[in-house]
């Protein structure tokens, strides 16, 4: 079974279910504070977690189509006092007006004329603060991994499936008309079955993940460290886990919740498969000797396929390094016929069998015609360019249409399950070095 933390978790899970976070002391209902929305009203929407993500991307994402789709902040809430006092000087500075500054979610959730949040916080804060804006009756933005154990995926996926909000997941490919041409593609039979896929994510910078001057200006007195926790275990303050926490389990599981989590949800979309049927996996700290605990080196290999048909599927490799930038990210699909590649947007015979291969063999020559995928935004509207990534801004665009049309999403919270099970099994296989398969009854990481 999969690693567990602590009895905390189950507790907070109780308390975060039921949605009683804050009102339970005040005697009210989250639903007291809802809004009914008619269509010419503007959405308000909140800010949970300052982040560099959230300033570098998503609030120029957002922006981009406030205007048009009539959208605004109206708050931040954040528990380290600086970050509430950036965000309102920085949103001020863009011209987006004033925010309440609230030191923590209860605060927040408390408000009235709140509809929507934008949560990117902490990585294994994501599934848990996303229960508890849905609970509270918000529709909401989160960023990816959505989730890092599996405790935390199935309290998210029911709250959603309860309450029936908008919640995006912050997986953008899933918006990404490149993308969505090679699901399109793979799925009008045109690729051939998949047989094996090659995925990777290199860099070589000392400072990835790293925040040192961050560190040494942060105090606890500042924030709210038992808050940052939430379910995790209680341990004493570390401004590095805080500030850092990319580099440290149990706060994020690193490359496979960071990165992996990106590229292997292509794998369930273009195939309709929730999840691997198996993963081993193997990684270390071999370059930067830090302190980090999450490895700076990873390789994974994923077995999908029909759960009762061995003889039916594919195997995606998948490797990181932060120690050589060569090969950046690619994204590679093979089949018979040829190759998908992701990185430069063309379908080609490469490899694929050649006409005096299939003769000799008895057989049809299926080598793949060369295309090309569309990997432009074409047509779409906004109304200001303030930058930002051009897929995370279509990303948030269907998240604010959907906020309107209550349609579900291009990232699902469905999707968001699918790729955290794929995530939580390649963490436990590198944590323990063993064959991990998955139980869908029990919705539970086994180890082999």
């Amino acid at each position: 079974m999969e690693i567990k933390d602590n009895n905390s978790r189950r507790e907070f899970l109780k308390k975060t279910a039921l949605g009683t976070l804050g009102f339970s002391l005040m005697g009210l209902s989250a639903s007291s504070y809802s809004r009914i929305l008619g269509a010419n009203d503007r959405v308000q929407v909140g800010i949970v977690g300052y982040s560099n993500r959230f300033r570098d991307s998503l609030y120029p994402s957002f922006m981009n189509h406030a205007k048009e789709l009539n959208f605004e902040f109206v708050g931040v809430s954040d528990i380290w006092n600086r970050r509430r006092e950036e965000a309102e000087a920085f949103v001020k500075a863009k011209g987006g007006g004033k925010l309440k500054k609230f030191r923590n979610n209860e605060e927040l959730y408390a408000s009235k004329n709140l509809d929507a949040v934008i949560i990117s916080t902490a990585d294994f804060q994501h599934a848990l603060m996303g229960v508890e804006a849905v609970r509270n009756n918000k529709d909401a933005y989160i960023e990816k991994p959505m989730a890092e154990t599996m405790e935390d995926a199935r309290a998210i996926l029911k709250a959603v499936e309860e309450t029936g909000k908008i919640v995006q997941i912050g997986s953008q490919r899933r918006s990404a008309p490149n993308y969505i041409a090679a699901n399109e593609y793979i799925r009008s039979g045109k690729f051939g079955d998949i047989k094996m896929v090659e995925m990777s994510w290199n860099v070589n910078q000392p400072g990835r993940w790293r925040l040192p001057q961050l560190v040494k200006e942060i105090r606890e007195q500042d924030t709210d460290w038992n808050r940052f926790l939430m379910d995790r275990p209680k341990v004493a303050w570390d401004p590095r886990k805080y500030l850092e926490y990319r580099l440290f389990w149990p706060y994020s599981s690193g490359i496979p919740g960071q990165w992996m989590s990106h590229q292997i949800d292509t794998v369930h979309w273009f195939t309709g498969l929730e999840y691997p049927r198996s993963v081993v996996a193997n990684g270390g700290i071999y370059m930067w000797q830090d302190g980090r605990e999450n490895p700076d080196t990873m390789t994974a290999v994923f077995d999908y396929g029909p759960a009762n048909e061995a003889a039916k599927g594919f195997q995606v490799v998948y490797s990181s390094r932060f120690s050589n930038s060569a090969g950046g990210v690619k994204e590679l699909y093979y089949s018979n016929g040829g190759m998908l590649n992701l990185d430069t947007n063309k379908i080609t015979p490469e490899g694929g069998l050649s006409k005096e291969q299939a003769q000799a063999m008895g057989m049809q020559p299926n080598r793949l015609e060369e295309f090309t995928l569309p990997s432009q935004a074409g047509g779409t509207a906004t109304s200001v360019n303030m930058g930002g990534d051009p897929t995370t801004s279509l990303h948030m665009r269907n998240w604010m249409e959907c906020v309107r049309n209550r349609k579900t999403p291009n990232a699902s919270v469905q999707a968001g399950y699918n790729h955290s099970v794929a995530t939580i099994m390649t963490r436990v296989a590198v944590q323990t070095g063993k064959r991990i398969t998955f139980d869908a009854v029990k919705q539970e990481v086994v180890q082999s």
